[in-house]
């Protein structure tokens, strides 16, 4: 069965929204944040910090709504440690250019699947208190 919060994000992505902006607006009611704010605060970290040689957009956006969640630096910190470390396992790399393979040709995970991943991961960890 599909994730309905997962395809969501996706479809913001297709939609004009980069990576982070994807992942963290598909929890503005449990970050208690309008769309819009949230939109604005991520708007930087698509392609990796704007590089594609940084973390992964949709992990940051991840890690945006961990700390707006938590409010806490510990329960955030664990947070999006568990996100990156299923995301690591999941697919090799937290890094953009190397997940999109900018210098190997070999691309190992696409935007799309990325987002998923960071939904999901994220959705897990809150649900674990992680």
């Amino acid at each position: 069965m599909e994730n309905l919060r997962c395809e969501k994000a996706v479809e913001k992505k297709h939609n004009g929204y980069n990576c982070a902006q994807a992942v963290a607006c598909s929890f503005c009611k449990e970050a208690s944040m309008d769309e819009d704010t949230l939109k604005k605060i991520t708007q930087g970290f698509g392609a990796g910090l704007g590089t594609m040689a940084g973390t992964c957009g949709a992990i940051s956006g991840a890690a945006v709504v961990a700390g707006l969640i938590s409010q806490d630096k510990a329960g955030t910190s664990q947070t999006v440690r568990s996100v990156m470390n299923q995301f690591k396992q999941q697919n090799g790399t937290v890094i953009c250019k190397d997940l999109k393979g900018v210098e190997t040709g070999k691309v190992l995970r696409s935007c799309d699947d990325c987002v998923r991943d960071a939904v999901k991961f994220l959705e897990d960890a809150l649900k674990s208190g992680n």
